[in-house]
């Protein structure tokens, strides 16, 4: 035999081998019989013997081998499956792009029954206003710590910038944000521009009457004018209260604050957030048709309160357009338990019949005001869960939408013990004074009998206030350091 044929004769026998470790039985003997160059009498002979001994102990693993080439079969078709249904997953729950419509996207709004459909577009802030909390709300001032009392200041839909301009000067000068941080919730309209520059420049001004007065403390007679005191002291508790909740925090090396312990001062941070941003869903939506600030604040105040009920321990609820705080208007109840509440009352023409509907004939009573509720932050939360049930359940009983008062509403509620059973109710039988009826406010020529609001903690604007707020500005001008800090003295 020559060279060429001996070795054509190895490699197909070493071909035959390898088949024989990749395919069971059967099939090596179906190639082996139809293989073109192999007959069935020449394949017994084409074999030594030495090459049919590990032949035939390997086929007697061939069994365990299919087993083990069927598995892995399997095992790959498995994987092969598991593959492409993790792809088909990921392709599915790609968002859409931002060319889609848009009015494929507001369905959450859609579920619970509101008939406005339009997505909440917040004001456009400067870059210079911070985020107060979580991504929400703006930061107009920071406090130099963290206070344990919130005053929450609600603004109407008919409130003027001069009118909160007010409002703001005498509550930073009354010494209330001194322990208190203030909080002010409104809708986003058209003045929200001229909001921002009100509460900066009140800000501004109260920084540079604090700065003047630590530092002239002892040149001016501050009768009647602004007290520095309330800023100034501070118990060993409230020195170690820590930072601020409103903004990002700020890692400050005590050693290096500015001012001794005599000099250093205290007041609270100035927060503000849009309804929007507090009751996305607009709740009483679908109750009423249309959802006046006076009632949908009641919406605001559950996730509010519930967001920073482990930061403060009272709360002031307040209307801007119609209180003024000129004092600590949470004395009463600072040594009260948490469910205790002080409500306010106040004497007018009127009848409220059942479900808070106004009736034709007036009568002059004396009525619970829902301008201002001060109180623990327990009562103040179950207060307010309790108010705005009631108002969406007066709501559909009504066949007329939008006949809902606040006042008559809330005088109901307070008047039903059950209701109201875990909440310790104060009501003070005096009436807020209106701040027109005070005779201060008609003579100014003399500083001696001259507006004089240090002993009242809070006082009502009224109807006829045309001539007040120039006459408080006129006051508080009058005050040599005083008429420095502010523009429009």
């Amino acid at each position: 035999m020559s060279l060429t044929t001996k070795a054509k004769t190895s490699s197909e026998s070493w071909g035959m081998g390898f088949l024989f470790v990749f395919l069971p039985e059967d099939d090596t003997k179906r190639i082996n019989n139809n293989h073109p160059f192999t007959s069935s009498s020449s394949s017994s002979s084409s074999y030594s013997p030495s090459f049919k001994q590990p032949i035939t102990a390997f086929l007697k693993r061939t069994n365990s081998s299919h087993l083990l080439s069927t598995a892995q079969s399997t095992i790959s078709i498995c994987a092969l499956l598991l593959f492409i249904t993790l792809l088909l997953f990921t392709l599915s729950t790609f968002e859409p792009s931002t060319s889609s419509p848009p009015h494929h996207f507001p369905l959450r709004r859609q579920l619970y029954g509101t008939k406005n459909t339009t997505p909440y577009v917040p004001y456009s802030k400067p870059l210079h206003y911070k985020h107060a909390l979580q991504g929400m709300g703006t930061l107009y001032r920071r406090g130099t710590r963290a206070m344990n009392e919130l005053i929450v200041a609600h603004v109407t839909e008919n409130i003027t910038p001069n009118e909160l301009k007010i409002f703001l000067r005498l509550l930073h000068r009354s010494g209330h944000t001194s322990r208190s941080d203030l909080l002010i919730i409104s809708s986003s309209n058209s003045k929200q521009n001229l909001f921002d520059n009100v509460i900066d420049e009140e800000n501004n001004s109260f920084l540079k009457l604090v700065e003047s007065y630590s530092i002239n403390s002892t040149r001016f007679d501050h009768k009647g004018g602004f007290d520095i005191a309330h800023f100034l002291k501070l118990s060993k508790k409230e020195k170690e209260s820590g930072e601020t909740i409103w903004g990002k925090k700020i890692r400050t090396d005590s050693s290096s604050e500015n001012g001794t312990e005599s000099t250093r001062t205290s007041y609270g941070s100035v927060v503000a957030f849009e309804v929007e941003e507090l009751d996305p869903e607009n709740s009483l939506g679908g109750f009423l048709d249309h959802v006046p600030m006076s009632l949908r604040r009641w919406a605001c105040y559950p996730m509010l309160l519930g967001r920073v009920r482990r930061n403060f321990k009272h709360i002031v609820l307040v209307d801007v357009k119609e209180i003024l705080l000129l004092g600590d208007s949470l004395a009463r109840v600072r040594t009260k338990s948490p469910e205790t509440l002080c409500l306010s009352t106040l004497l007018q023409y009127s009848s409220f019949g059942k479900h808070g509907r106004r009736n034709s004939d007036k009568t002059r009573q004396r009525v619970i005001n829902p301008a201002i509720i001060t109180g623990g932050a327990r009562g103040v939360r179950r207060l307010s869960s309790a108010m705005l049930t009631e108002i969406a359940r007066s709501a559909m009983q009504h066949k007329k939408k939008n006949m809902v008062n606040e006042l008559g509403l809330f005088n109901q509620l307070v008047g039903n013990e059950n209701l109201l059973k875990n909440v310790n109710l104060i009501t003070n039988t005096e009436s807020i004074p209106e701040l027109s009826s005070l005779t201060e406010l008609t003579n100014l020529k003399s500083t001696t009998t001259s507006l004089s609001l240090s002993n009242l903690t809070m006082v009502r604007r009224g109807n006829s206030n045309s001539g007040v707020d120039s006459a408080i500005v006129k006051h508080i001008c009058s005050f040599a350091l005083d008429s420095r800090a502010y523009n429009d003295c």
